[in-house]
């Protein structure tokens, strides 16, 4: 962070945080090692970037981040404060001591199988009580889910619809929000009818590189990982990787192109890499809904588009955030 926004946000903020050190830089925020004055512990502050801010707006993020803050279950990592200073928009959550997926990715390599079902089923457990309260995270990807220990959460809920809903003006300015890695097709096609099945799809995406160590569609460039998906299925993982024959098939199916071909909730998923039958709950049609508008949910239409989307991007693919 720049030392003149760091001393405006302290000045802003000391009595209510203390900003010890920086800790990140992603595409979207930077991230402040704080200390809560009130709760006496460590959180971590996260500050969007000053043009980010400027074209979200204070009104549209504090709404979203106040509905993420709602969200109270055991693998997602709440958020705890928020607020303007000046031009900054920022927000707070538990500082987690341990590592994210990606970066265990990184050091450790694929994960034993059992180990990725774990984690991929704590995480679609998220899914499903955020989409249940119509929460669609929207960037789901290895660095969003964090580990500490044998805890596993799923982080930066709000933040990313808040910044989809003005995603036509980043556009302009050659910015895309999204992973091109992990990005359903309709939501790398810009359809805004993105309802819980892109979570899944990203989730899907997250566990074939757990169990992998390398994702299920991956291009020399972000427009070629674009186009990948509509060029067949991923490599297969068994033999390649151990799993039961039940788990290789729940994650194609969560790789679907088309999110009718997906399953309908992350539970259903989690119930698939389980081996148990789907689970008779509440109706399939509430939890496929759009929640964030009403429209009717991407279909097939959408891989047009992201092609056409993909062939014209060679200038805005370096633009495309991978952090928070």
């Amino acid at each position: 962070m720049k030392p003149e926004l760091r001393e405006q946000l302290q000045a802003a903020l000391a009595d209510r945080y203390t900003l010890d050190r920086d800790v990140g830089r992603g595409g979207m925020a930077s991230v402040v090692l704080a200390t809560d004055l009130a709760r006496g512990r460590q959180v971590a502050l996260k500050v969007l970037h000053p043009e980010l801010a400027s074209t979200v707006g204070a009104d549209r993020f504090k709404r979203e981040i106040r509905v993420a803050a709602k969200l109270q279950h055991p693998n997602i990592l709440s958020v705890l404060d928020s607020g303007e200073v000046g031009s900054q928009l920022w927000f707070t959550m538990p500082y987690v001591e341990g590592e994210n997926v990606y970066q265990r990715l990184q050091r450790a390599g694929q994960f034993a199988p059992g180990e990725a079902l774990r984690i991929a089923t704590a995480a679609a457990g998220a899914l499903a009580y955020a989409h249940e309260h119509g929460v669609v995270h929207r960037d789901i990807k290895p660095d969003n889910i964090l580990l500490s220990g044998d805890e596993v959460l799923v982080a930066d809920f709000g933040v990313a619809r808040a910044v989809s809903e003005v995603q036509e003006k980043l556009t302009a300015t050659g910015m895309i929000v999204g992973t091109p890695t992990y990005m359903s097709p309709e939501q790398a096609s810009g359809d805004k009818a993105i309802d819980g099945r892109s979570d899944i799809f990203a989730l899907g995406c997250v566990l074939y590189e757990m169990l992998a160590a390398e994702p299920p569609f991956k291009g020399p460039n972000p427009q070629a990982t674009l186009m990948r998906r509509f060029m067949g299925p991923p490599r297969p993982l068994r033999p390649m990787v151990e799993i039961p024959e039940h788990v290789e098939v729940a994650i194609v199916r969560a790789l679907a192109k088309d999110p009718a071909d997906r399953f309908a909730t992350a539970t259903e998923f989690a119930d698939a890499l389980a081996g148990r039958a789907p689970r008779a709950a509440a109706p399939r049609a509430a939890a496929a809904a759009a929640p964030e508008g009403g429209a009717a949910p991407a279909g097939r239409k959408g891989c047009a588009a992201v092609l056409l989307l993909a062939a014209g991007a060679a200038g805005l693919a370096a633009h495309l955030l991978r952090t928070l």
